[in-house]
């Protein structure tokens, strides 16, 4: 199973750490020197979440993007409790 988003596609990403030194100019140095440049991974923020797909409850990796804009259905643990009226 592939490190990606089951709804979006998002997946690790690859760029580059940078390593300075030195004092920038506008704080009155000299300026930042680099020192050194390597590779790293900029990951996606997955989490495993249970999603109510038609009628069947499915575990899913999705991006913490598509929660928050409403694109999976979180699966409902419970019934909602309602007081019940007199009659």
């Amino acid at each position: 199973m592939a490190y990606k988003c089951d709804v979006c596609g998002k997946k690790p990403s690859v760029g580059n750490r940078k390593q300075e030194r030195g004092k920038p100019k506008y704080l009155g140095g000299n300026g930042r020197k680099t020192t050194g440049i390597s590779k790293r991974l900029f990951k996606p923020n997955l989490q495993k979440v249970k999603v109510q797909q038609g009628d069947k409850v499915v575990s899913m990796r999705v991006c913490t993007a598509c929660l928050r804009a409403g694109l999976v259905q979180k699966a409902v643990k419970r019934a909602v409790f309602t007081v019940p009226e007199p009659v």
